[in-house]
């Protein structure tokens, strides 16, 4: 599979640049329409004692996203280059059907609050479709089981174990987003990073494979994803507009697995390391990490409350977002502060893959201070005053 010689050596970047614009653009008008039907049909989010928002606000801003999605998708597929991802591969298919699947789980759920199951139902029936186009993971590496050679291994997979890792993959991604969603901007802006650092290692991945057509699907899927949440922002950053419910959170968890899982079919394996592995897993390791402190102090709260003699379920504010507004943090602040965070890993996790291994070291090791210091500053400011 290939292009003609005169496409083969060119990375189509303005073609992606183009595709993610227009994403942006259709989600940011659509956003206003899909507000005005979510107060109609009474898909609308009331306060509740451990929510951070005060007034009733409207949901199902994923129908919106996966507008934008749709009309990115459209356009590539009538660009001279881009075209070319639907002709030799489904995976583009498969995202638009998954995701429409997602969606109406997600506006169900947004409208009618489905129980967990429903939702889970839902869930693995839109990452079951992505596998059923092909969409899967074939081979994986690890790295052990290669003598002492420091090269790790490769774990070839049949059909029912790719298909099994790539839902597992897909669904944790999906409840992932969601479980991160609970600040204005912050799962749209968490999106987009996770978004852009797929999307560029797609690219450079592209490059390797000399334009190889059979590289152009995972850096669309991510392109339009980027632009979906670029073009969602301006309505749900702080203060927000509409929420993107759970219609939008779970459709960019299933849409960032769908990118990894496109990317992983591309890699030459011969000469996979570790730094390819992890910038191609890259959004999980994002998303894992901002909820890595809300799942640590989840565990730490189910242990006090059974302590007490209480319900270990019962509902709290516990995530890492509300533990920057505990200590001292503004909501902007707090979810800037969290997209900073989030830069750093996922941007330095592909940077390995680009660039010199020391030049990545010293600026990934300066991200993190600068990302330390900033999380600091209200401590800081108390130990001041205390003096």
């Amino acid at each position: 599979m290939g292009l003609p010689a005169s496409a083969s050596t060119v990375l189509p970047v303005r073609e992606y640049l183009l595709v993610c614009l227009t994403a942006a653009v259709v989600t940011f008008l659509l956003v206003g329409l899909v507000r005005v039907f979510a107060f109609k049909i009474g898909a609308v989010a009331y306060p509740r004692q451990r929510d951070v928002h005060v007034k009733p606000m409207p949901r199902m801003g994923g129908l919106a996203i996966y507008g934008g999605v749709l009309g990115g998708m459209l356009l590539a597929h009538q660009l001279p280059v881009l075209r070319s991802a639907f002709d030799f591969s489904n995976d583009p298919y498969a995202v638009i059907v998954g995701g429409g699947v997602i969606v109406l789980v997600g506006v169900l759920d947004d409208r009618f609050e489905l129980d967990s199951l429903t939702k889970l139902a839902g869930q693995v029936t839109a990452a079951g479709l992505l596998v059923l186009f092909g969409l899967q993971w074939l081979v994986f590496w690890v790295p052990w089981g290669d003598n002492g050679a420091g090269t790790g291994s490769l774990l070839s997979l049949d059909q029912n174990q790719g298909a099994l890792l790539s839902v597992l993959l897909a669904v944790t991604m999906v409840n992932a987003m969601n479980f991160v969603d609970g600040l204005d901007g912050l799962a749209a802006g968490i999106g987009l990073i996770a978004a852009v650092a797929t999307c560029a290692f797609s690219i450079g991945l592209l490059a390797k494979n000399q334009g190889d057509v059979g590289a152009y699907p995972p850096a669309l899927i991510a392109a339009t994803l980027a632009g979906a949440c670029l073009g969602f922002l301006p309505h749900n950053f702080n203060p927000a507009r509409i929420f993107m419910g759970d219609s939008g959170s779970m459709l960019i968890g299933l849409m960032l697995a769908a990118a990894t899982t496109s990317a992983s079919g591309k890699l030459n394996y011969a000469s996979l390391g570790a730094p390819d592995l992890l910038a191609l897993l890259s959004p999980l390791l994002v998303v894992a990490a901002v909820l890595f402190v809300p799942l640590l102090d989840l565990m730490m709260a189910v242990v006090r409350r059974t302590r007490r003699g209480e319900s270990p379920f019962s509902a709290d504010k516990m995530h890492l977002h509300h533990r920057l507004l505990e200590i001292g943090h503004s909501q902007r602040r707090a979810v800037l502060l969290i997209y900073l965070w989030a830069g750093v890993l996922a941007f330095g996790a592909v940077a390995l893959t680009l660039f010199d291994v020391r030049v990545v070291a010293w600026c990934f090791g300066l991200g993190l201070l600068v990302a330390l210091f900033v999380s600091a500053i209200p401590r800081l400011r108390e130990v001041r005053r205390g003096q």
